[in-house]
């Protein structure tokens, strides 16, 4: 690499440093409440599907120049205050030879799922020279984004067990559960092994020049505490332990994790996402002081009328100013239904910025 590429990211990083996203991530004064959607990068988007048209979604995460396009739509459309990489939590294991496929209507499928000793020997580390598409593609976005902030992402080590385990979606998750009720220490060293890719899934695009990085656990509310603790905090946070030296926020987010709010911010995050099942207060409670907070409006709410989305998007920044903290980053409480609006979206990004003005 040289001095001229390696300096970009920090460069980067730099002209990002004082956005409002990354100065609520860092409980610092904001002149506006800082918006993004989680899959935002997407799906709800007409011209999102007209450049993915023919295109396979795993494809479509290993073209540099169709990332960075897709990336870019909803900061062009929606003005968010943050960009979040266009990839998926399976890419990692793409990279490293695992058989797994997106299929419409389905999601991830695997091949051969992991189920013995023997089969873990499948789960090599990852390697910066596996996703060479990745630091390409961030390395664009980087040059287009300018001062607003790109978030890099990853699956979290039981989300992506439990799809290895599973071979794909599941609603119970029997299989993934029985292996680490059955078989804890098999179990360990699976979601171990799971953290080193995801380590690394996350430098490469820190290096490449992400300004903050999210940690997605899809499936791990459906854990009790005393599960998490035990069976999933160790793993985790070996993830975040491993890119706490850059220096960039990492957010924690979890779909249905209300009762282990605490305890994902235990695991190392600087910012815990909140689904709508949470007051904000309550989830502050929970989660404790020193961590920001990012949600948390229910996406049903946007099929509303104009005026009920204003009213309940208030109630959000209310509870949020209520804390006594700059300390709040808006995004829906899950990500963006398919069938949104997009224009809902922009209306909702304009009122979020309109009514917390500084």
């Amino acid at each position: 690499m040289s001095e001229t590429t390696a300096a970009q990211p920090a460069a980067h990083r730099s002209a990002a440093y004082d956005s409002a996203f990354l100065r609520a991530c860092r409980h610092e004064p904001v002149p506006h409440t800082p918006v993004w959607f989680m899959r935002q990068a997407g799906r709800s988007l007409p011209e999102y599907h007209k450049v993915r048209e023919g295109v396979p979604m795993l494809d479509s995460c290993m073209r540099p120049e169709l990332v960075k396009e897709i990336t870019l739509q909803p900061v062009r459309r929606h003005k968010v205050d943050a960009a979040i990489f266009y990839s998926d939590i399976v890419v990692p294991l793409k990279a490293i030879g695992i058989d797994v496929d997106i299929k419409p209507g389905i999601g991830p499928v695997i091949a051969d799922p992991i189920r013995t000793r023997a089969d873990l020997q499948r789960l090599r580390p990852l390697e910066p020279g596996d996703v060479p598409y990745v630091t390409e593609a961030v390395g664009l976005l980087v040059d287009e984004l300018g001062g607003t902030p790109l978030i890099g992402f990853a699956g979290a080590p039981f989300t992506l067990a439990s799809y290895l385990v599973e071979g794909g979606p599941s609603k119970n998750h029997e299989l993934t559960k029985a292996m680490m009720y059955g078989e804890p220490e098999l179990w360990a060293e699976l979601v171990d092994r799971l953290a080193v890719i995801t380590s690394a899934f996350l430098q490469v695009q820190i290096e490449a020049g992400a300004s903050a990085v999210q940690l997605f656990d899809s499936w791990v509310g459906s854990l009790a505490p005393d599960d998490y603790r035990r069976s999933v905090l160790p793993a985790s946070s070996k993830v975040f332990d491993a890119v706490a030296h850059y220096g960039v926020p990492r957010i924690h987010f979890g779909v249905g994790t209300g009762e282990l709010l605490g305890l994902m911010g235990e695991a190392g995050a600087d910012v815990v996402g909140v689904d709508w099942r949470v007051p904000l207060n309550e989830a502050a409670r929970r989660v404790g002081p020193g961590k920001a907070l990012q949600g948390n409006l229910d996406p049903a709410v946007l099929f509303a009328p104009t005026r009920v989305v204003e009213t309940k998007t208030r109630e959000v920044l209310h509870a949020a100013s209520a804390l006594g903290t700059s300390g709040h980053v808006f995004n829906l409480g899950h990500g963006v239904p398919p069938n949104m609006d997009p224009d809902a979206l922009s209306r909702l990004v304009a009122f979020v910025h309109e009514a917390s003005a500084r």
